[in-house]
């Protein structure tokens, strides 16, 4: 059971956090379909900035001496890396649909399909393959967290909770649970959050009020593609091994429909990657999950195709967006280009 929480957590995170880059985007009034090629972007830079540092010898160094905290320090400053570079990568987006106003659909499509094509066009000329990697190790070794750093051995509901959540995992997945926690409170309960979510439902009204649309628009994009950036990079620490190889398994567009089916509301969306990501889990671990402990591998021995769990995400989003398209209500004014001039 350990393992499978563990595990719903490493697919769960990336989703929560680049669904919120989408809600940062849509309340805002853009329309983000670019978070797929903007996690791809991310996931690049910060691996990349990983693999110089490693080059460089100051992990080998910090590992060496067992600080722990400044390798720790250097993943959260490859963090920031993927987010300033897919908050840049999504300027593009902004700047095509707030000042050039063109249809948003168009424009994140086209960013979709350029950002695996420019990466994949770096990692030739940098790495003369077709993925980047770590240059030494692996991100398991450099990157987890194991409950024996805290000294926990025991096997009562206290030892279990360690077990669970300190055994293990990685530590960019609380991370980004705490930067989820803060942006949402930010988005509901700040005059910032509140002036950004009546640009996208209505315009019109908040620049009578005085409030610079199109620089809150702008403020939406650029928070919405740091987050998706950073998303990029926690899926390719915790499920590619730290590489980066222009793909990221369809993760940017399950995260729009955890949004659709979050009703672009944190709390929901929260529930739903959880939702999502244990499907996620089952699909890519479904031959060794032991879920009660026992040594028998249950989904293992049902006999089922293994191309049916592999599938068996992106079936549920089908599912659930056909039940739930209809109740879920996206701000009134996402996609509509803001014209001064109609007020």
């Amino acid at each position: 059971m350990s393992f499978l929480i563990r595990q719903t957590l490493i697919y769960a995170v990336p989703l929560m956090i680049v669904a919120l880059a989408g809600v940062f985007a849509e309340r805002s009034g853009i329309i983000n379909l670019a978070l797929e090629g903007i996690m791809i972007f991310g996931a690049f830079a910060g691996v990349l900035f990983v693999r110089l540092v490693q080059m460089w010898g100051w992990f080998d160094a910090a590992k060496a001496a067992g600080d722990w905290i400044s390798l720790q320090g250097f993943m959260v400053l490859a963090m920031l890396v993927a987010a300033a570079l897919g908050a840049l990568f999504s300027l593009l987006l902004a700047f095509a649909a707030i000042n050039l106003r063109a249809d948003q659909t168009i424009g994140g499509t086209a960013l979709n399909l350029m950002a695996p094509a420019l990466v994949l066009f770096l990692v030739r000329i940098l790495a003369n393959q077709n993925t980047l990697q770590m240059y030494t190790g692996d991100s398991a070794s450099w990157f987890m967290v194991k409950k024996s750093m805290f000294g926990y051995g025991r096997t009562d509901p206290i030892g279990f909770m360690a077990d669970t959540f300190l055994n293990k995992v990685y530590f960019a997945t609380y991370i980004c649970i705490i930067i989820f926690v803060i942006l949402s409170v930010i988005l509901y309960k700040t005059r910032f959050g509140l002036r950004l979510r009546s640009c996208g439902e209505n315009p019109q009204a908040s620049d009578s009020l005085g409030i610079n649309v199109v620089k809150m628009r702008y403020a939406g994009v650029t928070i919405s593609g740091a987050l998706a950036g950073m998303g990029g990079f926690v899926y390719a620490l915790t499920t590619a091994n730290c590489s980066a190889n222009g793909d990221v398994a369809g993760f940017g567009f399950l995260a729009l429909a955890v949004m659709i089916f979050g009703n672009w509301k944190p709390l929901n969306i929260a529930g739903a990657a959880l939702l999502f990501g244990l499907f996620k889990c089952v699909a890519a671990s479904y031959a060794s999950l032991d879920i009660n402990g026992d040594g028998v591998y249950l989904l293992k021995n049902l006999g089922i195709n293994t191309n049916f769990y592999r599938m068996l995400p992106y079936l549920i989003t089908l599912v659930v967006l056909a039940f739930t398209s209809k109740s879920s209500r996206a701000p009134k004014a996402e996609g509509i280009p803001y014209d001064k001039s109609t007020r």
